[in-house]
């Protein structure tokens, strides 16, 4: 279902532009590579000078490679369109700090606190946290999404639709079911 009409006429001011490719690599390695484009509709005057319509105020890329296992073997930032040329665009090797850490063990709160405020770049972070839900896609390619041969598949109460008390579990993954055992609402009426 797309989203209502706007209520009132309006027209285009800005564009974020926010791609995530996957690969797998000859040696079985996952690779990453993400983008976020920004650009505005008019000339944009910033404190460095003019953007022209339609050119990047932001251009950046990400490139991680990931083992089988979600752990963080190499990282490349790239900043190649910038509002502050000469500043913004030499962070790109503090992002090695992610080398070792695991893309889907605690990696938006680790991210997040390794390139807080000066220490990162605000947009290059905020590319980096769509990362885990992208490789999470990128290997289902290979699963079933119902094999549960290693125990409970990865996706189950990781989000609403996939809540083991929910109608969707029951339907589709039924060993997984649990029934709201109504233990919550009793422990409510007694007080």
């Amino acid at each position: 279902m797309p989203l209502s009409r706007s209520v009132l006429g309006r027209r285009a001011i800005h564009r974020r532009r926010v791609e995530i490719e996957a690969f797998l690599r000859e040696d079985q390695l996952l690779e990453l590579d993400a983008c976020l484009i920004d650009t505005k509709e008019e000339d944009y005057l910033l404190a460095s000078g003019v953007r022209r319509a339609g050119e990047p105020v932001h251009g950046l890329y990400l490139r991680m490679t990931l083992d089988a296992d979600c752990q963080i073997l190499a990282v490349e930032a790239v900043s190649d369109w910038v509002p502050y040329p000469g500043a913004c665009d030499t962070i790109g090797p503090a992002y090695q700090q992610l080398v070792g850490l695991n893309l889907l063990k605690g990696f938006r709160r680790a991210a997040s606190a390794l390139f807080a405020d000066t220490q990162g770049c605000t947009h290059l972070t905020e590319l980096l946290l769509a990362l885990p839900t992208a490789a999470i896609q990128a290997l289902a390619t290979f699963r079933r999404d119902t094999d549960d041969s290693e125990g409970k598949p990865f996706q189950l109460d990781r989000c609403h639709a996939l809540d083991t008390r929910g109608e969707a579990v029951r339907q589709y993954y039924p060993r997984w079911f649990r029934a709201d055992d109504g233990a919550g609402d009793e422990a409510a009426e007694s007080e």
